[in-house]
């Protein structure tokens, strides 16, 4: 979908955070959190995964070559190529394709997959000679007309769009509407343009895109007040933004000298945690100036805009490969399209192609309001590429140039927290509670990290009062009631309101393994063995690899009895890698039985069960 917020910040609740898509603090990663039992050490799941180079080059590797290669001595770049095309490395496969088409220059599967890589790494001017030759070679390719349309646009050449359209070139139904009309605009002919976005508003589903297209458009031509019925639905039903276009309608309305409703539109939608970019418009606004409409300059600006929108159309709906194609198209166009810049960025986070990740985020100038944003991306990519000292030390410099904004302090600390330094993270959160003003719902999330961070330290008295301050800013959230819930199991304290936690984020999420588990687990530590048995099983369904859930299942079933099942699940923990201490326990368990191991443990022992050998 084009309006409203997306992606796995814009869930956490927070208008600040879901400003822009940047990988921190994830909160599917507290779903499998869990607190360390009293005086053990602390457990990890340890999810056995697939490369996907691997994964790639097997599939890669298993398809045939094109007619010839083998004789013209092509299969060993064409084999590399598709390999690293088929990992997203697009650095290695711009160069693999370029030995295969020394061989074969005008192979079409070559010269596609070439213009792929080489808009993989941002580089038109060098995928725009591979796009023309694709469309000498009579290959109907739409990724070529986008690589040729991009290089028209960004050279302003309306002529030559114009001409291409009316010769039949084609991208897709969205684009080559709102394009054509934008290329009207540039050449000179608003009404020609306002026409062709009727004609795109008119079209199945793509209504929304064509008004607020067009919308743009007139605001580009000054008529604000236009522009401003078609946002507000005067004729018809109001458009639902996304941050772009809240800002772009924000200025418009002080061209209309309505700053107060600008205001208000910003605080409808964004409350009071506003970015730097977004308070600086309502610092103009509350002065009592004219905010100029700078979002589109041209028609040039509004074309680089259709492939952003087109991008963010297409962002969890198809592959992050195909929607960087038109990220890097809008950056193309339009280099300070910083929105444009962060999108291509986390796309390359998502396909693990961190190098490129660090340098789009390099791309966002230090004077940009969202400068800290890309930061906070680029320390989070060096994360994942295993740079975790490099990671904490652009965080702890972000935090000196950028102390005022708690989204830096927070994600500083969630890197310690992973890192297992407890201490420095839980400093780390207190100076962002530090600046919140008031009390918000998306707060609940910072409370949340600090809790844990106490919880790991034995601090339970502040663990506690976080949770329940994340519970208070965010009733019944499933990841600090199952945190909470299992804390209280494993202290053996508040155990009826332990249980009826669990029980609730359960019926929250009865899909995640991790919550289930704590269910099963704490009616084993209640003794309800046999009710227990279902609700582990479900988690092992949900987690089939996962260690301690096949560990628990297997103590499960060994307190009814089921010892013969237990040892298999108790092995099945063992392959899949568990901490060495929990290890130790199993094979342990596995030597000597459940019930010696409690008895050596100075534990309960379990009710008496039969055995069935």
């Amino acid at each position: 979908m084009l309006f409203g917020c997306r992606g796995p910040l814009a869930a956490l609740g927070s208008a600040a955070v879901a400003t822009y898509e940047v990988p921190v603090l994830r909160i599917a990663r507290f779903a499998r959190l869990r607190p360390a039992p009293s005086g053990d050490a602390m457990r990890r799941a340890s999810i056995a995964r697939s490369s996907a180079l691997a994964l790639g080059t097997a599939l890669c590797l298993s398809l045939a070559l094109p007619a010839g290669a083998q004789d013209r001595g092509l299969s060993g770049p064409y084999l590399a190529a598709r390999t690293a095309i088929a990992a997203n490395d697009y650095d290695a496969a711009a160069r693999f394709y370029a030995r295969a088409l020394i061989r074969d220059g005008r192979n079409p599967e070559l010269l596609q997959n070439a213009v792929v890589a080489q808009m993989g790494l941002g580089k038109l001017a060098r995928a725009v000679p591979i796009a023309r030759t694709l469309r000498e070679t009579g290959t109907e390719s739409q990724i070529g007309n986008l690589v040729m349309l991009t290089d028209q646009l960004d050279r302003a050449d309306w002529d030559a769009v114009l001409a291409d359209f009316d010769a039949g070139l084609t991208v897709g139904p969205l684009v080559d509407g709102l394009i054509q009309a934008w290329a009207e605009l540039g050449a000179g002919d608003a009404q020609a343009a306002e026409a062709v976005f009727d004609r795109v508003t008119e079209e199945t589903g793509l209504g929304a895109f064509g008004l607020y297209h067009k919308a743009l458009a007139r605001a580009v031509t000054g008529d604000y007040e236009g522009a401003h019925d078609i946002i507000a639905g005067t004729d018809g039903v109001p458009l639902r933004l996304t941050r772009r276009g809240i800002v772009a309608h924000a200025q418009i309305l002080s061209q209309l000298d309505r700053n107060d409703d600008a205001l208000a539109l910003i605080a409808e939608y964004f409350g009071t945690n506003l970015t730097p970019s977004l308070e600086e418009l309502s610092g103009v606004l509350r002065a009592g100036q004219t905010a100029p409409f700078d979002l589109i300059g041209d028609a040039r600006d509004g074309a680089a805009e259709v492939f952003f929108t087109v991008a963010g159309a297409l962002r969890g709906e198809a592959s992050e490969s195909y929607t960087l194609l038109y990220a890097r198209a809008t950056q193309a166009i339009r280099p300070d399209h910083t929105d444009a810049i962060l999108l291509s960025a986390g796309l390359l986070d998502t396909l693990a192609q961190y190098e490129l990740a660090m340098e789009a985020y390099n791309q966002v100038p230090r004077d940009d309001p969202a400068y800290h944003i890309a930061a906070l991306g680029r320390a989070e990519a060096m994360r994942q590429a295993d740079k975790d000292e490099a990671a904490i030390e652009a965080l702890e410099q972000l935090a000196e140039t950028h102390g005022n904004q708690p989204l830096v302090h927070t994600t500083l600390g969630d890197t310690l927290r992973q890192m297992e330094r407890f201490n420095e993270a839980t400093e780390a959160y207190n100076r962002s509670v530090a600046l919140f003003d008031s009390d918000s719902g998306e707060q609940w999330i910072v409370y949340f990290a600090r809790g844990i961070t106490h919880e790991r330290e034995d601090r339970w008295p502040q663990a506690e009062a976080d949770f329940r301050k994340a519970l208070e800013l965010n009733p019944g959230q499933p990841s600090v009631l199952n945190y909470l819930g299992y804390s209280f199991l494993e202290m053996q304290t508040n155990l009826d309101e332990a249980m009826a936690m669990i029980r609730q984020a359960v019926e929250a999420r009865p899909d995640s393994g991790h919550i289930v588990d704590s269910l099963g687990w704490g009616l084993y530590r209640l003794g309800q063995y046999d009710e227990a048995v279902g609700h582990m099983e479900r988690a092992a369904e949900l987690l089939p690899v996962d260690p301690i859930i096949n560990d628990h299942l297997g103590d499960v079933y060994w307190a009814v009895g089921r010892k013969t099942e237990a040892r298999f699940q108790w092995h099945r923990a063992l392959s899949f890698e568990p901490e060495e201490d929990e290890a130790e326990r199993i094979r342990r368990k596995l030597e000597v039985g459940l019930d010696q191991v409690l008895e050596e443990e100075g534990a309960e022992p379990l009710e008496v069960a039969g055995d069935e050998g």
